[in-house]
């Protein structure tokens, strides 16, 4: 028994030790951050922003990967799956906690298998329609829905995606059936209801300015509980018809469950550094994003309230990924 506890004692001084090592000395090679979405979204935007400053920050590349699939599903698990050492991150996003609620068998789990670095942004989305849709505000748009129930459609960046659940919040508080039609990522969508083959959409404040201002798009309201400085002219969906309706989306960065917290505590000081640079902070904000940050443990208890949140409008809705 002595030598039993002995061979205990120094496996577990062995493994703190080594942890410790690889966190003194990480990064030593490249790391990928995944974005679960496709390249020219809000997501793939945020992710290369922070990845260029951590890179100049540790002397390393932090390559950003592009894994668009199921609502974010398909790079979440890829993170979730991979080695617990820090060279793969997830820049995940509020589909993150409406998964659980949306599909009936995940290949993971959230609070077990990603580890919470950091908040990195909030972000608003604003309600856009093709400008050839005869609603010219958010009550014309309802008004227009009840009159045709079920044929007016919206774009998303996928199931589970900030698109679609500002979607599923709208529909449920007016009581409106405006159909979802799930694409893999925002920039698609948006190209769809530009071409005038989906009626509207959800979209992030940036990709919405250039089209709006050139009349391709019209904007009937921002998701978010207060106006936007970028769109200060259009009111938020609240104010224009739907008292009381909120919806903000949210980048976060994870790494695979296991990770040491040594390692953890790096990147997320890396990441602090990065949300501070100007140059950062320039593009987040070009882009209608708004520099978070937080610790690992406040993430992890904003993740929760926010599997809480969406779980309940999810299920209030009746809603369930194909």
């Amino acid at each position: 028994m002595r030598l039993v506890r002995f061979i205990v004692r120094f496996t577990a001084i062995w493994v703190l030790a080594a942890g410790t090592a690889a966190a003194q000395n990480y990064p030593e090679k490249p790391v990928t951050m995944i974005a679960p979405f496709p390249a020219g979204g809000s997501v793939d935007l945020v992710a290369r922003a922070v990845a260029q400053h951590m890179s100049e920050d540790w002397k390393q590349p932090v390559v950003v990967a592009n894994r668009p699939g199921a609502g974010g599903n398909i790079g979440a698990e890829a993170v979730a799956r991979a080695a617990p050492d820090g060279y793969t991150l997830l820049m995940g996003t509020t589909a993150l906690a409406s998964s659980p609620a949306l599909y009936s068998k995940l290949a993971y789990d959230l609070t077990r298998d990603l580890a919470p670095v950091s908040l990195v942004v909030t972000m608003t989305n604003v309600l856009v329609v093709h400008p050839s849709l005869p609603a010219r505000s958010v009550k014309e748009l309802l008004a227009l829905a009840r009159a045709r129930p079920a044929t007016l459609n919206s774009a998303s960046a996928g199931v589970g995606s900030s698109n679609h659940l500002a979607l599923v919040l709208f529909n449920t508080m007016t009581g409106a059936n405006i159909a979802h039609i799930p694409y893999k990522g925002a920039a698609p969508a948006v190209a769809d209801v530009m071409g005038g083959h989906v009626a509207m959409t959800f979209v992030p404040i940036a990709a919405a300015v250039p089209p709006v201002k050139a009349g391709k798009l019209r904007a009937l309201g921002v998701t978010g509980a207060t106006r936007s400085a970028t769109l200060p002219a259009v009111p938020t969906i609240s104010e224009a018809g739907v008292p009381g309706y909120a919806a903000t989306s949210w980048n976060a960065l994870l790494a695979p469950g296991s990770t040491p917290r040594d390692i953890v505590l790096k990147i997320h000081s890396a990441l602090a550094e990065s949300l501070r640079a100007p140059r950062v902070k320039e593009i987040l904000v070009s882009s209608g994003a708004e520099a978070a940050g937080s610790s690992p443990a406040e993430l992890a208890r904003f993740l929760r309230d926010e599997m809480a949140k969406w779980g309940k409008v999810v299920k209030a809705a009746g809603v369930k990924a194909e």
